[in-house]
């Protein structure tokens, strides 16, 4: 049987090889490598054709004066993510994050402009190790990439994710700066009880949570001396309800400092921190304590290495940060552990060494 596909052309290169294309009317051409004739190519043949459907601008978008959107183009799949469902169930601060690298995948070099369907893993390990010297921002892309596809395959505009065969770069296995104790001494003596940047370490250091949520804690969270509340993080996906409780301390510094109606923080101007806000400006009282290796999350890390360093359990710290696993507070807690059992085994070391002196020949 004879095979008639539309929209295909073909050339001779100079070694006698004869190249088959789909040219599609008012789109650059796309080479097809497989085989004529083969259930390979008939497959590649489909692929480049569903990648061509055409993405027509809303309203919204028009006005906007968005650039033309090259139909099966990588940016034309990004468009349609961006209506989907499963792009809106995600975070408000998600969402933008992700569309920004996005964004800027597909500006580079214009490849918003080239055909999805034929992006390969090679492609985008090319682009990751262009990016070695930032491996977080590496990782960063990946995942939105392969979230991306996903989208793809779950939509059925694409039968693969060329980004989840991509591995992630090895970037800091610490981690965020974990602060010690010399260094929340430096704070707080720059910083006095009765200050916001004092209760912001407070609220960091005493209740282990990010700082999406410590900018949201209030009076109304307290009850019967237990801070109630869900965790902003994956708070529309995967609700994590907490119940911590308030330690004299904490209670004490809540006392002494001015609060909001709403909110134990407030700005200057007496209004309720944004999480962006928040970090810009414990940015600032780091800086301000000469502290420039520290951060609020490193806070949420210190939190955990303490409570390692006491002797709780990985199910013990897990029920105070809120980790669903424990592989990020094992990794929190490594350096503290590590610490409190050489301690351990040194005094135990001690102590036998004591016992041989006293035994009589």
């Amino acid at each position: 049987m004879k095979l008639r596909l539309k929209h295909l052309s073909e050339d001779t290169d100079r070694h006698g090889n004869v190249r088959v294309y789909l040219r599609l009317p008012g789109q650059p051409k796309v080479r097809l490598r497989n085989k004529f004739g083969t259930p390979e190519f008939l497959k590649e043949y489909q692929d480049a054709c569903a990648a061509a459907k055409a993405v027509a601008p809303t309203a919204a978008e028009k006005a906007s004066g968005v650039r033309p959107i090259v139909p099966g183009s990588v940016r034309a799949l990004c468009v349609l993510y961006y209506r989907s469902a499963m792009y809106h169930e995600l975070d408000e601060r998600t969402r933008k994050v992700r569309r920004s690298i996005l964004e800027r995948f597909c500006e580079r070099k214009n490849d918003g402009d080239k055909p999805f369907a034929l992006i390969l893993p090679k492609h985008i390990r090319q682009r990751r190790d262009e990016m070695m010297d930032r491996p977080e921002a590496a990782n960063g892309m990946i995942k939105a990439l392969r979230q991306l596809f996903k989208f793809a395959v779950r939509y059925d505009h694409h039968h693969l994710n060329p980004a989840a065969e991509v591995e992630y770069l090895k970037g800091n296995p610490d981690g965020f700066h974990s602060w010690s104790l010399e260094e929340i001494e430096k704070f707080e003596d720059r910083h006095p009880i009765g200050t916001s940047a004092r209760l912001a370490l407070a609220l960091a250091l005493y209740t282990g949570q990010r700082r999406a949520d410590i900018v949201q804690f209030g009076r109304q969270h307290v009850r019967d001396g237990w801070l109630v509340f869900t965790q902003h993080k994956n708070r529309n996906r995967k609700p994590v309800r907490l119940e911590i409780p308030v330690i004299a301390e904490l209670q004490a510094i809540i006392d002494a400092t001015k609060c909001g109606d709403l909110t134990f923080l407030v700005t200057e101007f007496g209004r309720p921190f944004t999480a962006a806000g928040f970090g810009n400006r414990f940015r600032k009282w780091c800086d301000e304590a000469e502290l420039p290796e520290c951060s609020v999350h490193g806070l949420r890390k210190a939190a955990a290495a303490r409570l390692a360093e006491l002797g709780c359990t990985e199910q013990e710290i897990m029920a105070i940060t809120g980790h669903a696993t424990s592989k990020e507070v094992t990794r929190y807690t490594k350096a503290a552990r590590q610490r409190t059992r050489a301690e351990s085994a040194l005094k135990r070391l001690e102590a036998g060494q004591k016992q041989d002196k006293i035994v009589p020949l």
